[in-house]
């Protein structure tokens, strides 16, 4: 039944009216500042107003322009087509949504996709909705037995625009139920987008979810929402608040630049914080605020932090990692042992970048540990396609899980002709790397091990510099892999020292050998190694000896297509003395999610071979060396599909 007494008293329990109703714009309170935008127009100018707007993001957004909306996967006719990219997402006020390889293309020859290439690309247990296009992660969270995950959608089509939230529950992360949209663009205050979220939850264990809605006018404001029902375990109602937008961009933030709250954390002063991303000029900024009940905020003097040179920092996260266990902690926890991560979407390159360092409590602020490593300047969760991530406590476990959208590389004609585009990460746990201090360790939620069936096992297996080896395993479009290399120690001690700086983007990809490296696995490749992508280590002798380990991968031979983005993507990884090098590897048809020691540095991949699919996949082990033999171990499962199941109809 409907709560009898919401954390967030309404006098409405419906949502509110559209302008030219009875609802007229609200100034949110502040103590400190007065944060007042106005909005209200005669109503009669208003609501042509909306019409144009709806007119022209309609336009510019839906599928339409391109046809097929169906998402059906209709023949090829063999015969390439030109297509004109379109730039999606900036006029919005929001990050580029298309394939940004292509964006500056003028035109672009599309590969003519048949319905078999094209159903193979669909994943097996990655999470993604049953068609249209998916973004980023929205308030996730674990509730009466149910992890529910909100996320961006179009259920109009396969591009971006037209943004809703979709809503989907599993009892292990793994196994899903499509529930109805949970919340969709009604109000002028969220009127072109219901956008990226966060969810708190309270000690009473209610649910507060905040969410950046733009307005008609295309402003970036802050919205409140909760369960219309809190008993249901499955949310499948929300109420928007009746005062609605609780915040707008305050004085000297330009009206697209404020948006993505955080989940809120309790400070010493037992009110909540939260940060918001913004920029200044060319430096990029998290807002911070105080509220005592979710509907007024104060905006706290100065900034949480900010790194000059970042532009504008979308869908940022704040939480604690443990020194101390191995164990995830609740966002409001602090203390000796405690360390706190700010991680920040780089609106200008589409990365996600986290740094470690301390919390204030008392002035409000974050400092990084190592300035040189700062949040935009340092390290990213992962090396490939992984944007607008989000994380949460899983309080029934223990862990911080992390979320992250991995977007297509593909053209956009080719994911309108299937009918779907985007898929998310599997999840994973996140940890604090007390060996190196700098890092963080991410690595699959360990319910994915259910999906394993039988697997194969190669032990010590010698690979001479030079040399490739396939893997027996049968079909290889869903694996699970585990690895482990040690390089022949009299090779290096034997290497030449070399000055030159390696990177796996620039430097050759698998295919440029050097004296200790490259060597790993090539996944997805066909017999003949016509399409492969290798997943390998590089090692650098420098001078005085010092070993600098890369983990890349590379995608320039993954497809014989002509509309694929095929970088080679990777970055250094610590390796610690006494370590062995190790990775795993998640193969599920279209994504490769790789992991290095133990999640210190990751990459997801998108591949789509013409040929390397379905029985035709092969495993190969590999070692492009040209000095050094490597000893490999590994452990190969072959991976079950996960169960994703629409809303019974009957409940719709």
């Amino acid at each position: 039944m409907v709560d009898p007494n919401p954390f967030l008293p309404v006098s409405n329990p419906g949502y509110t009216p559209l302008p030219g109703e009875a609802n007229p714009i609200g100034s949110p309170v502040t103590r400190r500042r007065s944060i007042c935008l106005c909005l209200a127009v005669v109503s009669g100018l208003l609501a042509l107003d909306l019409i144009v707007v709806l007119i022209g993001y309609r336009g510019s957004d839906n599928v339409q322009v391109h046809g097929n909306e169906s998402g059906s996967l209709a023949a090829s006719s063999g015969q390439p087509e030109i297509v004109r990219p379109v730039s999606r997402g900036p006029v919005a006020g929001v990050s580029e949504k298309a394939n940004g390889h292509f964006a500056d293309v003028g035109r672009l020859r599309s590969f003519p996709w048949n319905n078999s290439m094209l159903s193979w690309q669909r994943t097996a247990f990655h999470f993604q909705p049953e068609k249209n296009w998916m973004n980023d992660p929205n308030g996730p969270l674990f509730y009466k037995g149910w992890y529910h995950f909100f996320y961006q959608y179009n259920p109009n089509g396969a591009i971006w625009g037209d943004i809703v939230w979709g809503h989907a529950v599993s009892r292990d992360l793994i196994h899903w139920l499509h529930l109805p949209l949970a919340m969709v663009p009604d109000q002028w205050y969220d009127f072109n987008g219901v956008w990226t979220g966060s969810a708190t939850i309270l000690p009473d264990g209610k649910i507060v979810m905040l969410y950046t809605g733009a307005t008609n006018e295309s402003v970036q404001v802050q919205n409140l929402a909760y369960p219309a029902d809190p008993s249901d375990p499955l949310l499948i109602k929300w109420i928007k608040y009746s005062g609605n937008p609780v915040l707008v961009p305050p004085p000297g933030i330009h009206h697209k630049d404020f948006r993505d709250p955080t989940t809120a954390w309790l400070t010493s002063e037992g009110k909540w914080r939260i940060i918001i991303g913004s920029k200044i000029n060319r430096t990029g900024i998290a807002l911070v605020y105080d509220t005592k009940d979710f509907k007024t905020y104060e905006l706290l003097d100065g900034l949480f932090h900010g790194v000059p040179g970042t532009g504008m920092w979308e869908c940022v996260d704040f939480y604690p990692v443990s020194k101390a266990e191995d164990c995830g902690l609740d966002t409001s926890i602090n203390g000796p042992e405690v360390k706190h991560v700010v991680k920040a979407s780089l609106d200008d390159d589409r990365h996600d970048y986290y740094a470690i360092g301390t919390y204030h409590d008392k002035n409000s602020t974050w400092v990084p540990d190592n300035p040189e490593i700062d949040v935009g300047i340092g390290i990213r969760y992962d090396y490939g396609v992984f944007y607008a991530s989000k994380t949460f406590y899983d309080q029934d476990k223990s862990r911080r899980i992390l979320w992250g959208w991995i977007g297509e590389s593909d053209s956009e004609f080719a994911d309108v002709k299937k009918g779907w585009a985007s898929i998310q990460s599997i999840p994973r746990t996140i940890l604090f790397d007390n060996k190196t201090g700098t890092h963080l360790l991410q690595w699959p939620v360990q319910e994915v091990e259910s999906l394993r069936l039988r697997s194969n096992e190669f032990d010590k297996v010698q690979v001479k510099a030079g040399s490739v080896m396939k893997l027996d395993v049968g079909s290889a479009t869903q694996l699970d892999i585990e690895a482990e290399f040690e390089v022949d120690k009299e090779a290096l001690d034997k290497a030449p020292e070399s000055n030159v700086t390696f990177s796996c983007s620039s430097s050759g990809g698998s295919v440029k050998r050097g004296a200790l490296g490259p060597f790993g696995v090539s996944v997805l490749a066909d017999e003949a190694l016509s399409e492969q992508t290798p997943v390998y280590f590089y090692i650098v002798k420098g001078n005085g000896g010092k070993l600098t380990t890369h983990f890349c991968t590379d995608q320039s031979r993954s497809s014989e297509a002509t509309d694929v983005n095929k970088p080679i993507y990777g970055s250094y990884v610590p390796v610690l003395e006494g370590e062995k090098l190790s990775l795993r590897i998640l193969v599920d048809h279209s994504i490769v999610e790789s992991f290095a020691q133990g999640g210190r540095t990751c990459i997801a991949s998108r591949v789509y071979p013409t040929k390397a699919i379905y029985g035709a996949a092969r495993l190969f082990l590999f070692n492009n060396a040209t000095d050094a033999s490597v000893t490999a171990s590994l452990k190969i499962w072959q991976m079950n599909s996960a169960f994703i199941r629409p809303y019974p109809s009957e409940n719709k």
